[in-house]
């Protein structure tokens, strides 16, 4: 029996606390298809818990695919495969970690090269929309914003400055499934103000050497910009 491999107990996160809860209520009927859930404020204070982490948890729903959340209306309950409710909330997140690590890599693997085509083929108005994005993210960061959708926008201004259709459209085919499976991450990494400064000034330098016709800086700045967020990403998994 001693070689059994046997990891420490850690604590349960807070939001998965609150996303279990949630989780519970729509499988049990209490809350259906289409109904609107509370607040973030009203959740936070009716669990006396911060607003942050009621966000977390209402992300890894939305990963789940349990809930809607709409921009300015608030967050909905989807209708969903009933076994998609009934597995336990553990189950998807235990999955989360290996996942990430697996977009991170396909991420590094395409963005690299991406970006050294960039670097070569870019044309005024790719460069153009890069800066712009990267503009956004400096007011972003200013006015306490998460920048994410800025962030989202010059990664794919990059892709599309390569000029080539077929990597356009499979960076689009996986977005959906990046985008949802980062987000809880993602916005962890978002809320701090030092972290939202290093990533505008990397992506800033990403941007310098696309504009200095720099294949290798630019190809290399991003995969220290990637290795960065992959890291940063994987802390707390």
């Amino acid at each position: 029996m001693t070689d059994l491999e046997l990891k420490p107990i850690k604590t349960r996160k807070i939001y998965e606390e609150i996303a279990e809860q949630l989780r519970k209520l729509v499988a049990g009927g209490k809350l259906k298809p289409g109904d609107r859930l509370p607040s973030e404020r009203e959740l936070a204070e009716r669990l006396q818990v911060s607003r942050a982490s009621v966000r977390e948890a209402l992300s890894a729903l939305e990963m789940m695919g349990l809930v809607e959340v709409r921009s300015g209306e608030g967050t909905y309950v989807r209708h969903v495969n009933m076994d998609s409710v009934v597995a336990p909330l553990a189950w998807v997140l235990a999955l989360e970690k290996d996942t990430v690590e697996q977009l991170m890599e396909v991420r590094k693997i395409l963005e690299t090269q991406a970006v050294r085509l960039a670097a070569e083929r870019a044309e005024e108005p790719e460069i153009r929309e890069m800066s712009e994005a990267l503009e956004i993210m400096r007011q972003d960061l200013e006015t306490g914003e998460l920048g994410e959708v800025a962030d989202h926008r010059f990664h794919f201004a990059v892709t599309q400055a390569t000029h080539n259709q077929i990597l356009v459209r499979i960076m689009n085919s996986i977005s959906d499934t990046m985008h949802q499976t980062l987000k809880i991450s993602r916005r962890k990494m978002f809320s701090s103000k030092s972290m939202l400064e290093k990533l505008y000034h990397e992506h800033a330098g990403i941007l310098e050497a696309v504009r200095e016709r720099d294949a290798a800086k630019a190809s290399q700045r991003m995969l220290d910009h990637l290795i960065g967020v992959e890291n940063e990403t994987l802390k707390d998994l």
